[in-house]
């Protein structure tokens, strides 16, 4: 099998009228098949198809996808089945994986405009934010296609006279894949892609927030050619992932989502209960509290508009968004009115108006969470900027920019995950480098310097996954910035790079002694 070079999914230039109104065609694809049906798929078999409803960020009471809710019995069944799907399916040349899943890429590609209308609906992503997520989807699946085809070939080896030595690596078994709502086809769609291109059966429990996506990700997938068995689609709410991380036949469990939840993940897949003849591998993307140096020789024409972007894009409903500022003290002021005025150019509203920049966050108790920290900025420090109007309808909250708070403030030390961000003032560079190593977390990080030696300086001492100089933090591509953070923001290789295919292997390495010892007796 010869494929081409990878190369990243090119997004549509929203500022053509013709490529907004190709989006707008894919809403009106959409609209009549709302709401989705979403039944639980165990090899191929609909089951239950009701007890989750995923609903319009913009305006709640619009239903976008009925789902079924997975229970023990589902997970049984499933993993079960994947067990013995993951034989077959594992036999496979990885050759024959990959061209499976580039014809899935194919359908992606081809349903693009409906999958991010569906995206705008379920999720309230704005249209830029939504095509960049189908893309990247289809990239993890041409990346890992070919990343499974190099890694079948296994590496070079020290041969040595009267001895051969190889190494290759198997499939797990099962992999079990827990992702969330906020890239809701690209992250579901690269941890997948992932187990299935190794050659394991994959169980997919989505978010409940977006069993829409998953179920058109998962349709693309069987329609690709990957066996029914090899795939099982189980929306379901927390118990059913639950029960997956427990199931003694799960061999890989692929997760992204918070803190809490993932650690608890990594506890419960260390357990070995009587019968387990494996120790699971966990793969966890676990959000950050993620940092922008602002130095003083900093050019502010540059770092204004990245930081605003890296905060309030997508209301700040990603993990590698932009929660904190450490600007210098020669310059914080300065750079506090110019993110102050720029906040206030910020175009709230609904995400499927063509130049908003922060949507609804994705549900009422996301809504709530974020009000409380900017009540508690208000009450500890200062609100430079915020409490603008926003829709009466949907989960909406004004862009947020605090400053002054209290070193040990909760508003600087949680993941909020919302459009709030904060500015603090620091001495030096090296104080702020302090704080960044400080934090339990470390996945994304920024910073804007002109000076040689304080890029050198920082980047030698930030433990963060990604590190942006003089640029936004988010928006990593496949291919080009494998993502993924460190300490209590993930464990496991980074996505979308060349090391991230391993997890869901196993080595193994044969040796034969090559000297003939006479001939065979007959």
């Amino acid at each position: 099998m010869s494929l081409p070079p990878f190369r990243n999914e090119p997004t549509l230039e929203l500022r053509r009228s013709r490529d907004r109104e190709a989006l707008l065609g894919g809403l009106r694809e959409l609209e009549p098949r709302l709401p989705l049906r979403v039944p639980v798929l165990i090899g191929g078999d609909a089951g239950g198809a009701e007890g989750i409803e995923s609903t319009d960020p913009g305006n709640p009471a619009r239903v976008v996808a009925v789902a079924g809710a997975a229970g023990e019995r589902d997970v049984e069944q499933a993993v079960r089945r994947a067990a013995e799907a993951a034989r077959r399916w594992g036999a496979l040349p990885a050759a024959e994986r990959a061209e499976i899943l580039i014809r899935a890429a194919a359908l992606l590609r081809e349903r693009r405009l409906m999958l991010a209308a569906l995206q705008v609906r379920e999720c309230a992503k704005p249209w830029g934010e939504a095509d960049a997520d189908v893309c990247e989807a289809i990239d993890f699946l041409e990346y890992y296609a070919r990343e499974a085809v190099a890694l079948e070939r296994g590496p070079e080896l020290l041969q040595v006279p009267g001895e051969r030595n190889a190494m290759r690596h198997v499939a797990r078994g099962v992999v079990a894949v827990i992702s969330p709502w906020n890239f809701p086809l690209a992250i579901p769609c690269g941890m997948t892609a992932a187990g299935l291109a190794t050659g394991n059966a994959v169980v997919l429990k989505p978010a409940e927030q977006s069993p829409g996506c998953a179920g058109e990700l998962v349709r693309a997938l069987h329609e690709a050619g990957v066996p029914p068995d090899a795939l099982a689609l189980l929306p379901g709410l927390g118990d059913a992932g639950a029960a997956l991380v427990r199931h003694t036949g799960v061999h890989a469990i692929a997760f992204t989502g918070s803190g809490a939840v993932g650690l608890e993940i990594i506890r419960a897949a260390a357990e070995t209960p009587p019968g387990q003849r494996h120790v699971k591998r966990v793969v966890a993307e676990m959000g950050g509290k993620n940092c922008v140096i602002v130095d003083s020789d900093a050019d502010l024409d540059e770092a204004v508009p990245a930081i605003v972007r890296s905060a309030f894009v997508y209301a700040g409903q990603k993990c590698s968004a932009c929660a904190r500022v450490l600007a210098h003290e020669a310059l914080v002021d300065r750079l506090l009115e110019r993110i102050e005025g720029a906040v206030a150019t910020l175009r709230v509203g609904q995400a499927d108006t063509f130049g908003t920049d922060v949507p609804p966050v994705i549900e009422e108790e996301a809504h709530d969470r974020v009000r409380r920290y900017a009540e508690l900025a208000a009450s500890e420090g200062r609100v430079a900027a915020g409490g603008g109007d926003v829709p009466d309808e949907g989960w909406f909250h004004a862009p947020t920019l605090a400053t002054d708070l209290p070193p040990d403030s909760a508003v600087l030390r949680d993941e909020i995950f919302g459009p709030l961000v904060t500015v603090e003032r620091v001495p030096s560079i090296d104080a702020a480098c302090d704080t960044v190593e400080a934090s339990p977390f470390a996945l994304t990080g920024g910073l804007f310097s002109r000076s040689p030696d304080t890029v050198r300086e920082v980047t030698a001492r930030l433990p963060v996954g990604n590190l942006y100089v003089n640029r936004h933090i988010t928006g990593a591509m496949v291919g080009r910035q494998p993502f993924g953070g460190n300490r209590l923001s993930g464990v496991g290789a980074k996505a979308g790079g060349p090391d991230y295919l391993l997890q869901f292997t196993e080595p193994r390495v044969v040796t034969e002694n090559t000297m003939r010892h006479g001939l065979v007796v007959e």
